[in-house]
């Protein structure tokens, strides 16, 4: 990875924030086969600072920035990507008083709540940010996201994993990307803001963050990925005609080691005898299954209604309010554990960084 690095003259006691530079449309420049990601960040970002008022300007906490060598779209992101990036901030921590990550907006709201389980217990500001638009483009939405994630970064009292956008500051693992286009993509629909722009005040809430309910040193959790980067987690969102022959070929599989379902309404299922009998089987395996409804707003309720009936005897963890996101990381970091069976599902019913 390249550093670029201003912080030369840094007066003692001063915040010093670490910009992580993965990839992603903010930092993409017109190529032969369309946008792709381009390096030299850091002199990028200097320069658009440049054009913020002098005020702004003399307002920036004293950054520095590290590009990964091999930059990506965010689409192609893996766990271990995320795995990467928990690591790099460890052996970075006590180094910067904050974090703030630059990242594709297609999966940044998966890599935020992978990342606030590998970081349980963080006593210092991860924020991750990016942008519709390319910085350099008319009418981009990099500079200011860029600006606030920055602001928000220098702030010691939050302490979590948290999401900059579009004026809003968003916990990490309650967030999703809900718009394709618009400026505003990520919302948290079941969790309000942690914060917000309010004309030049970066304005945070701490009673609805985590700061007040964490004690003690970080206590990261960095369980080897590779054990789940292959696939090993499914998510499966049921569709009207579902059988159970193809809720099978999902499971039977040996390699499958957990699988995220996607439910209708509180948690409802087809009227079908076999599809119960499938997940039964695939949880007496072994295997870690949970559920979430396919609403964005709202939670499950395994039972609630009789089309779920059952659901909970055949071993489903029900998901409350998670997010996909949230849920599927969170199979995915407990499977990563050298944990029995019983202290995953465990851990998957308790909160663990405010996700549900």
């Amino acid at each position: 990875m390249s550093i670029h690095s201003p912080l030369t003259e840094t007066p003692p006691g001063e915040n010093r924030i670490l910009v992580i530079y993965t990839g992603g449309t903010i930092g993409m420049q017109q190529h032969a086969h369309g946008l792709a990601p381009s390096g030299d960040f850091a002199t990028r970002m200097a320069t658009a600072f440049n054009q913020l008022p002098l005020a702004q300007q003399q307002a920036l906490p004293t950054y520095e920035v590290i590009s990964y060598a091999t930059l990506i779209d965010s689409s192609a992101a893996t766990p271990l990507s995320w795995h990467q990036l928990a690591l790099d901030i460890h052996d970075q921590l006590t180094a910067y008083t904050g974090f703030v990550i630059i990242h594709g907006t297609d999966t940044l709201s998966w890599t935020a709540a992978s990342l606030a389980y590998q970081l349980q217990g963080l006593d210092r500001p991860v924020v991750l940010t990016g942008s519709m638009r390319p910085l350099e483009a008319a009418a981009s939405d990099a500079l200011e996201n860029l600006y606030g994630a920055l602001q928000f970064a220098a702030q010691p009292a939050l302490q979590e994993v948290t999401i900059y956008f579009a004026g809003q500051l968003l916990r990490g693992a309650r967030t999703i990307k809900q718009h394709s286009e618009a400026p505003d993509a990520f919302a948290s629909p079941n969790y309000p803001l942690l914060g917000e722009r309010v004309g030049d005040d970066f304005i945070y809430y701490p009673s609805l963050g985590l700061g007040l309910q964490q004690r003690g040193a970080p206590r990261f959790e960095l369980p080897d990925y590779r054990l789940v980067n292959q696939g090993e987690v499914v998510r499966i969102a049921l569709w009207p005609g579902i059988s159970a022959w193809q809720l099978e070929a999902w499971l039977v599989d040996s390699r499958v080691k957990g699988a995220l379902l996607q439910l209708w309404g509180a948690g409802n299922i087809p009227d079908d005898p076999g599809l119960l009998a499938v997940l039964a089987k695939a949880s007496g395996e072994g295997k870690l299954l949970a559920a979430i409804s396919q609403c964005p707003q709202g939670s499950v309720q395994l039972g609630a209604y009789a089309a779920g009936h059952g659901l909970s005897d055949a071993g489903i963890l029900a998901g409350d309010g998670m997010t996909p996101e949230a849920a599927f990381t969170k199979l995915t970091h407990l499977l990563a554990q050298p944990i029995s069976l019983e202290d995953q599902r465990r851990r998957f019913l308790t909160s663990l960084v405010g996700e549900r």
